[in-house]
């Protein structure tokens, strides 16, 4: 039976994307979801899992071509590669066969969000032949965006995981085995122990920018030392491999230095990057790259919204609940200043603009992890007390990683407040699509030219980046204009002037 391999959903807005590397060839012997190529896009790369044991048929994308959504990548012949991946049955089924009292539970990959594709286990908290309960905690995973929890889904014994820590999981993967009922205990060790004969029949590939920097460079892969997954080289390897011969060869020239080599080696801590910290470094490059990014700024008195929130902030917080804080005056103020400068809160779309009749406000959020910037929707039909209560809840659900995908999608503009770290003046990136962000600063008494007088006033400055290509000079300048009016006056917001 012939099987078609496709490609996959490659996510939001993304429409084709091109084979870099086959990891078999026609005539192969494949197992159920091992990888058979990989594809690039201009966002992500995407690992291709074979949809059925069998043999590799014939290879209709070769490398290098470009390939749509759901395009035939591959045939494959159903049946005659089935041997590998029933080997592991009876390894997994002999304990339940040993205690029938007992069942075997998959802990399997948890919904992720739309988009998401695949995670990075992060952690586990419980290991092998370790009673667990219920909803009890098991592992952690990270995605490019958030921090996932997964849970026990039955008490009983972790017999088995098959995601260790630093592996990379799709959405419907097993991330381990959980034996319950009265037979766990007996059931754990079987499972565990034919976990390594599992895994060392396991075709290792490495990573394809390893295996290109190697074949550019003529090195030799028996001369890489390896720090992957199950051997697996990686691109850094090899880059340690390239670098480590140049640094030792002019050594013996310089023998007086040499001790400082190792010195300064052992000095270092190299950490991977995180699949968030990936994502932000990968957008922000991005940002920079396809926006005609620019920044205006300008400076406001706090000195009545100060007082305005001072003389309320008591009956504000008996009667909502929430403290006044300053971020709701300057949603409210940003709302009003986009309604007179709608293409601030515009995106561009190829070649159309696409004017946002609603805000839905970004209110950049710093965490352990980084930057994230959860979105208040419909902010501009909001109140200060629903503003603020928005701006708390999802502030903490952002520091404790429990943001969902949908919670970070859709803002047509953001807010950063860098004051709140101290930063007197900086030039925020723009978060894309989006066309403007405001970016806050510390308050600081300053001296002021007040009607002919020299008084002492708390001054904040205002920075507002945005995209060139749709807003110009004059609607950015307006914008913060009336930004900072508003906020001068806080009356104006109520009369809508």
């Amino acid at each position: 039976m012939s099987v078609e391999v496709r490609v996959p959903t490659l996510g939001e807005s993304v429409t084709e994307a091109t084979v870099a590397t086959w990891y078999k060839k026609p005539g192969d012997t494949v197992a159920v979801d091992e990888m058979l190529c990989e594809l690039e896009t201009d966002k992500v790369t995407v690992e291709v899992p074979s949809p059925a044991a069998g043999t590799l048929g014939e290879i209709v994308a070769a490398e290098g071509e470009t390939v749509g959504v759901d395009a035939l990548l591959a045939t494959l012949s159903e049946g005659e590669g089935a041997a590998p991946a029933p080997a592991a049955k009876p390894a997994a089924a002999a304990p339940a066969a040993a205690d029938s009292a007992a069942s075997a539970v998959d802990v399997m990959v948890p919904t992720l969000g739309e988009s998401v594709t695949e995670a990075t286990v992060s952690t586990w908290f419980k290991a092998v032949d370790d009673t667990v309960a219920q909803d009890e905690m098991l592992c952690e995973l990270e995605t490019d965006k958030v921090s996932v929890e997964v849970p026990s889904p039955a008490a009983g014994v972790l017999s088995e995981i098959v995601a260790a820590e630093g592996a990379t999981v799709d959405a419907s993967a097993k991330l381990a085995v959980i034996s319950s009922g009265a037979g766990a205990a007996a059931a754990a060790p079987a499972p565990a122990a034919a976990a390594p004969a599992a895994t060392g029949g396991k075709d290792v590939e490495n990573a394809p920018s390893a295996n290109k920097l190697m074949a550019e460079k003529g090195i030799d892969a028996a001369s890489v030392t390896a720090t992957g997954k199950d051997g697996r080289i990686m691109k850094e390897d090899v880059m340690k491999a390239i670098n480590t011969p140049a640094a030792a060869a002019p050594a013996p020239a310089a023998a007086p230095r040499a001790p400082s080599a190792p010195d300064d080696a052992a000095r270092e801590e190299r950490v991977k990057m995180t699949k968030l910290r990936q994502t932000i470094a990968r957008r922000l490059k991005e940002s920079q790259n396809t926006a005609a990014m620019l920044t205006t700024y300008n400076e406001v008195d706090m000195t009545e919204v100060m007082a305005l929130r001072n003389e309320y902030k008591e009956l504000f917080l008996k009667k909502h609940g929430v403290k006044l804080g300053f971020m709701s005056f300057f949603t409210k103020a940003c709302v009003h200043a986009l309604n007179e400068v709608p293409e601030v809160n515009a995106e561009i779309d190829g070649t159309d603009v696409v004017y946002k009749n609603f805000v839905h406000m970004g209110i950049a959020a710093g965490t352990p992890q980084g930057l994230v910037v959860p979105v208040i929707r419909n902010a501009d039909a909001m109140s200060f007390a629903d503003i603020e209560k928005a701006i708390a809840e999802k502030g903490a659900r952002a520091r404790e990683g429990k943001l969902s995908m949908a919670e970070m999608q859709g803002g047509t503009f953001t807010i950063s407040n860098g004051g709140v770290y101290g930063s007197l003046m900086s030039s925020p990136i723009l978060n894309p699509p989006q066309s403007g962000i405001l970016g806050m600063h510390k308050i600081q008494d300053r001296p002021m030219a007040i009607n002919g007088q020299v008084v002492i006033r708390p001054m904040m400055y205002l920075a507002l980046s945005y995209d060139h290509r749709i807003v110009d000079g004059k609607g950015a300048v307006t914008f913060l204009v009336r930004v900072k009016e508003a906020l001068e006056d806080p009356r104006r917001l109520l009369m809508d002037l």
